[in-house]
């Protein structure tokens, strides 16, 4: 799975799936993250260790899985954003997602939602969840649009989420192809 899209503001990224070899990217993109997306991201200000950059980078596509968007200005390809998901023993798969400021409001988000939803799917997975900070709003709309949430409970500053993907999602990326 790889593709090129073009975001609102023109820029062409890279979706693709993680490789172990991104673990160094993947802490340079929590380095380049605001203090209030790190917060909102890891629900503290402190930044990625590298031994969690190599096990997130490091994914079995089994019970663990991630996609990458990245650019690529003829250096070394840049990560700018990165959703995932864990797929744990019971339950349904927990997902979180993180790019860098600059590249928020463009549609990345959504593209990353849905193929970060898609892949779960393709596992046979049909629902997720998400902890989000009550205060992330950016976040919670994006799921509220995007997906169809059958749970949500409030606790602490957390808004807990289950979710699936919405039927004309999936009617939409049946009907075109898919991603």
């Amino acid at each position: 799975m790889e593709q090129s899209v073009t975001l609102r503001n023109g820029a062409s990224v890279r979706v693709r799936a993680i490789r172990p070899d991104d673990a160094p990217r993947l802490m340079a993109l929590c380095r380049g993250l605001s203090s209030g997306t790190l917060y909102q991201r890891f629900f503290s200000f402190r930044r990625l260790l590298p031994e969690e950059a190599h096990a997130f980078a490091n994914v079995d596509y089994g019970q663990r899985m991630a996609v990458v968007a990245e650019v690529d200005d003829g250096h070394e390809p840049e990560l700018v954003g990165v959703p995932g998901t864990a797929l744990p023993k019971k339950g349904q798969p927990t997902s979180g997602s993180s790019w860098r400021t600059p590249w928020q409001g463009l549609g990345l988000g959504t593209l990353l939602l849905e193929e970060i939803l898609h892949a779960g799917e393709q596992r046979g997975n049909h629902q997720f969840s998400a902890d989000v900070l009550t205060d992330n709003r950016r976040a919670l709309r994006l799921l509220a649009r995007h997906t169809a949430i059958t749970r949500r409970t409030v606790a602490g500053g957390v808004t807990s989420l289950v979710f699936s993907r919405r039927a004309d999602a999936v009617l939409e990326a049946t009907t075109h192809g898919g991603s």
